[in-house]
């Protein structure tokens, strides 16, 4: 019988190698690293590389260009634009630029009265500040706090005045309270900031009457606090009104501070107008329905110009005679209403990507029409169109200067009145640069303040 050899046992048999991984190789220099990058996207072809060699040497020359005439061959100082082309003929002339910026950014506001634009704006912003921070509750409240006092506060500053004349009493009595509730935002930033129990910003009563809160019901208590608040605001624009601030004509405004003015009321007016006509564009009944859609469609069927040529000769004529606006009212009213159009067009596209389902839990739940809305609907519709809205307002910003052809001395009329001056004759171009570069920096913060809110409230969740 045959002997079975085993196969360790044969002559031919060779031992297999024990398998060993090699080392991992690291990657090509051609695709890793800055280096690399830069040779996949832009040298990877001949056509790229000479396209990319084209675009480098014309902005190395624009550049070089660019910053000749803006730094190096540039006049700082000067008396007159005849000096600036003695000095430096082919440099730009910012001295006219400096002699003028103070009416660039004010306008023809009072000199010795300027101070009260920057302490309303230093104003404007500390009211905001505490909605950086996320431990601070309610900042909702804020925000509409913000909306409804803070123009109260600004038209004191802006057009002075006294309580109980020029103003009227009853617009004292909110601007103290809207600087009592300016304090009492930071109290509660403060309480939140030390980790202790924190003053609820709405809840004005936990100052005033918190022996009335076992006692009666929250709908008492929120009156009696209002009482208190208003009594104790009265008595201060009482106290106020022997005081008053030298008083400066709207005419006198202008600059940048009056673009922010237009602007930044638009804005805020932009969101409340647009609800309004969306809600009643899709509402059942015929007669506000076709009465928003007229409005969307006709408003935004022209342009911005036009709006404000109508308003400025047309308005007045339908106001009763004894009633004067001012051409900031009117451009005020019309900018809105502009804004409004297309924003309740943003808005109703944000209501229509809501499911039904939404709705008809909320009928489930018992939730009445304006129940629905504003407690479901519209915050899920109003984050989903974010992106829209913001662009809205940009285009908003840059509109503004359209004003200047009415007659507001905004910052581009103000610019184009550095060229009237006998000292700085058609001087044009540095001050249309530095408004270029203005409105450059105020759309791109704009557009990453948006890009962070959606990131922050996760818009495509």
């Amino acid at each position: 019988m045959e002997k079975i050899h085993s196969d360790t046992e044969r002559d031919d048999y060779k031992p297999l190698k024990k398998f060993v991984a090699s080392p991992a190789r690291p990657p090509k220099r051609e695709t890793h690293g800055v280096i690399g990058t830069i040779r996949k996207r832009f040298f990877n072809s001949i056509g790229n590389s000479l396209l990319t060699c084209i675009a480098l040497a014309v902005l190395f020359y624009l550049g070089k260009w660019i910053v000749n005439w803006a730094v190096i061959d540039a006049v700082f100082v000067a008396d007159t634009r005849r000096q600036c082309f003695d000095t430096s003929p082919d440099g730009a002339c910012w001295a006219g630029v400096i002699s003028w910026f103070n009416g660039l950014i004010y306008g023809r506001f009072p000199v010795q009265e300027q101070w009260r634009v920057n302490l309303g704006v230093v104003i404007g912003i500390v009211w905001l500040l505490p909605l950086l921070s996320k431990r601070i509750p309610l900042r909702g409240a804020i925000l509409l706090s913000w909306v409804a006092l803070f123009p109260f506060v600004g038209a004191y500053l802006f057009l002075g005045g006294r309580f109980g004349q020029e103003l009227g009493l009853f617009h004292g009595i909110m601007t103290c309270a809207a600087f009592g509730y300016l304090l009492l935002i930071y109290l509660n930033l403060i309480k939140a900031l030390i980790g202790s129990k924190t003053i609820a910003v709405a809840g004005l009563h936990l100052l005033f009457v918190p022996f009335l809160e076992k006692r009666l019901s929250r709908r008492v208590v929120a009156i009696s606090s209002m009482l208190v608040w208003g009594g104790l605001s009265a008595i201060a624009a009482l106290f106020l009104s022997s005081f008053d601030l030298p008083l400066v004509p709207i005419e006198r405004w202008g600059g940048l501070f009056l673009t922010f003015i237009i602007a930044g009321f638009s804005i805020t007016m932009a969101i409340p107008v647009g609800v309004i006509l969306a809600l009643g564009r899709r509402s059942k009944l015929r007669v506000i329905h076709w009465l928003s859609l007229g409005v969307i469609e006709i408003v935004r069927s022209v342009p911005l110009i036009t709006v404000l040529f109508m308003a400025v000769t047309l308005l007045p004529i339908f106001m009763p005679s004894d009633v004067e606006f001012n051409k900031l009212s009117q451009v005020l009213v019309a900018v809105c209403i502009f804004a409004g159009a297309y924003m309740a067009e943003n808005i109703r596209g944000g209501l229509q990507a809501i499911p039904k389902g939404q709705f008809e839990a909320a009928t489930t739940l018992g939730f009445g029409y304006w129940q629905t809305m504003f407690l479901i609907v519209l915050p899920q519709a109003l984050r989903m169109m974010i992106p829209n809205i913001m662009t809205s307002f940009i285009s908003l910003l840059k509109d503004t200067t359209l004003v200047s052809i009415i007659g507001l001395f905004d910052i581009m009329l103000m610019a184009r009145n550095i060229a009237n001056d006998k000292d700085w004759v058609g001087m044009h171009t540095e001050p249309l640069v530095l408004i270029a570069i203005l409105f450059f920096v105020l759309c791109f913060s704009m557009s990453q303040y948006s890009l962070n809110l959606e990131k922050r409230i996760k818009v495509d969740r």
